[in-house]
């Protein structure tokens, strides 16, 4: 008895929850909605100087993002010599490959990179629940059945985090904010060797 008083102790504190961990406040007076306005705008393109490591390759070129209607996107990456490594579309719930190099050509890379972007470009995703945290404003919310939690510091989208139970898995960062616009944003993977940073230029 004592064995499985324990045993459901411990199962009972790993299995806790990440607002828990991380000691989130829940709040219901935070009223608005979640949004993410970094690829926003149809008039724009987003071009960044991009560099992708994945367990110890290195791939570094241009990062173009494109709104080309609403829920409708174009990612395309390229080297500096005008060579394509993925060019990628998001219109609604279809995800495309418009084509991609044979380096990056595998199920699970894929797979990674669809579900990462997915989240960046995101512009309203559902809120589920609301928590403080000091100053900031926490929301949480779901994609593809993946939990997540959007940081704000003031009116500002800061960082958003994929998880699962208590852990962090995905961490996104947005710092130099301009006009609206996150001048660097870091994708960083916690249980496995993945590493996307973009800086506009």
């Amino acid at each position: 008895m004592r064995y499985l008083l324990i045993s459901s102790a411990l199962l009972f504190l790993s299995c806790g929850s990440y607002p828990k961990r991380i000691r989130l406040s829940e709040s219901a007076r935070l009223k608005s909605e979640i949004s993410n306005p970094y690829f926003s705008e149809t008039t724009l393109d987003y071009v960044y100087k991009a560099d992708i490591t994945f367990y110890g390759r290195h791939f570094s070129g241009l990062f173009i993002v494109k709104k080309m209607a609403e829920n409708h996107h174009r990612l395309v990456f390229t080297t500096e010599m005008g060579n394509t490594l993925f060019d990628f579309s998001f219109n609604g719930r279809d995800f495309i490959v418009n084509s991609i190099n044979e380096k990056l050509d595998k199920k699970m890379v894929i797979a990674l990179l669809r579900n990462d972007f997915l989240i960046m470009i995101s512009e309203h995703p559902p809120k589920m629940k609301t928590f403080t945290l000091g100053n900031q404003n926490i929301f949480e919310s779901e994609i593809d059945h993946r939990t997540l939690y959007y940081f704000y510091s003031e009116v500002q989208l800061k960082k958003i985090v994929r998880t699962k139970g208590r852990k962090e898995k995905v961490v996104f960062n947005f710092s130099e904010i301009v006009d609206g616009n996150a001048k660097i944003i870091q994708i960083l993977h916690k249980n496995i060797q993945l590493i996307i940073q973009l800086k506009a230029i």
